[in-house]
């Protein structure tokens, strides 16, 4: 038998169905995100990304929000209730009939543990291929107070033991359980269906198949990871730390990769941001979901960027904002204190300085004046405003959706533009400056009641 495992079939399991108590919250445990993306979405990309070729996922009762997440990263998955939670062995038998449907690997993992990456699964996976009937997830605890002791006997895993039930020569060992496993398809349901609930709790505990499996004689695998990628989240401090974890990844990726970051720790990154190479990223920028940034871009300090497909050679920023729905083009430039939301802005175009600009079409070398700001909603819709190739819009300006500019056109510096504009045309609109002389003296005279001079 090989470890290659990329001709053999694996079903998935994943449950989703904690409460989350400790989080105090009203949103499901699995759902808070990390960088971007809910806890349950990083484990389903891993597992797919590990050669999952089905996927179950067990939810708590009533949780159509979680089932609608879950097909949002697994659109072909299944979803199964857990009515009653009596274990993390009932839990997966929840998905029976996913697990009566042939597979050569089941790997079982819970929503819980976001940190867990493809390449730990797929090595999860790699005994089952040798002929073990099942593998466990096992890791070096620091501190191993309140983990399941991993029991070893010459070289053999004999047994889970958790921490209340360990004995004194058992607590001192380090290797703990990682909660995850993998099965062997054919041997899978046989030890599931034979855990008891003959505990203080009367509940299946999914760890009780190592004892069963030794029982057998069957082989069961350790597989170690380190403790930093294998911790749930139960509470929001570990929440924070598991995004600690998952920021350092995401910058080492985008550095080894080719790009620059500056101050990396200052770099808040999600996990679908993708960044081309000799990109420059100054300190304090954040990036949500549905980022990409071409090559040799540079992203100024204090920018804030979602939703956004930016161009090769742009440059960001600083203090810029840009919201999803926005396209740049190659070499833009979008200054400081600039908002962009719902653009498409072309090549070589401009947005330097302290502009708005929503629901807009720019085209190519345009300029757009310090200012400037598209008029985009009327309190009930929002309309588009078009700038064509090489038009020049002056500083101060207010375009009113919806309006077209033309190419090559001028918009004069304060102008409200109501109207479309043509090719090549001045367009200006604003009241004619006029000067009374002596008027701000008498002014002040009247105000002060002492006549200058």
């Amino acid at each position: 038998m090989s470890h290659d495992s990329s001709s053999r079939t694996c079903l998935a399991i994943i449950l989703a169905a904690g409460e989350g108590t400790r989080m105090r919250s009203d949103k499901p445990k699995v759902m808070h995100e990390i960088a971007g993306r809910p806890m349950l979405g990083h484990v389903l990309s891993a597992v797919q990304a590990a050669g999952a070729t089905r996927i179950a996922v067990v939810v708590g009762p009533d949780r159509a929000d979680v089932a609608e997440a879950t097909r949002a990263f697994a659109p072909d998955c299944v979803i199964f209730e857990q009515r009653e939670r009596l274990g993390t062995a009932h839990a997966v038998l929840a998905a029976r009939d996913a697990l009566e449907a042939p597979a050569d690997d089941v790997i079982i993992a819970f929503a819980d543990t976001p940190l867990i990456d493809a390449q730990t699964f797929a090595r999860l996976r790699a005994p089952l291929g040798d002929g073990a009937a099942m593998a466990v997830l096992g890791f070096d605890a620091f501190d191993p107070t309140g983990y399941g002791r991993l029991i070893v006997e010459n070289g053999n895993l004999r047994a889970i033991r958790e921490e209340k039930d360990a004995s004194i020569e058992e607590k001192p060992i380090s290797l703990c359980n990682a909660g995850l496993m993998a099965f062997r398809g054919d041997t899978v349901l046989g030890l599931l269906d034979a855990i008891g609930n003959d505990n203080a709790k009367g509940e299946y505990y999914l760890t009780d198949a190592v004892a069963l499996a030794t029982a057998r004689k069957q082989t069961i695998a350790i597989v170690r990871a380190p403790e930093r990628i294998v911790q749930g989240v139960n509470d929001r401090a570990q929440l924070a730390a598991a995004e600690a974890v998952m920021q350092e990844r995401l910058r080492l990726q985008a550095m080894a990769g080719g790009a620059t970051l500056i101050d990396p720790a200052s770099v808040h990154l999600s996990a679908d941001t993708v960044i081309g190479r000799d990109v420059v990223i100054e300190p304090n920028v954040f990036f949500g979901p549905g980022v990409s940034v071409g090559d040799n871009a540079v992203i100024h300090a204090f920018s804030h960027i979602e939703g956004t497909q930016i161009g090769a050679g742009a440059q960001i920023g600083p203090f810029a904002r840009l919201r999803p729905g926005t396209r740049l083009a190659e070499k833009v430039k979008v200054g400081n204190f600039v908002e962009i939301k719902k653009a498409q802005v072309g090549p070589g175009a401009k947005v330097n300085h302290l502009s708005y600009i929503g629901d807009a079409q720019i085209g190519a070398r345009a300029n757009i004046g310090a200012g400037t700001i598209t008029c985009n909603y009327d309190g009930f819709d929002k309309h588009l405003t078009r700038i064509g190739e090489g038009a020049f819009i002056g500083s101060n300006s207010a375009l009113v959706a919806p309006v077209t500019i033309g190419e090559g056109a001028y918009v004069g510096s304060g102008s409200v533009v109501t109207q479309d504009v043509p090719d090549d045309a001045l367009a200006i609109a604003r009241g004619r400056q006029f000067s009374r002389a002596g008027w701000a003296s008498a002014f002040r005279a009247r105000k002060t009641g002492k006549p200058e001079g």
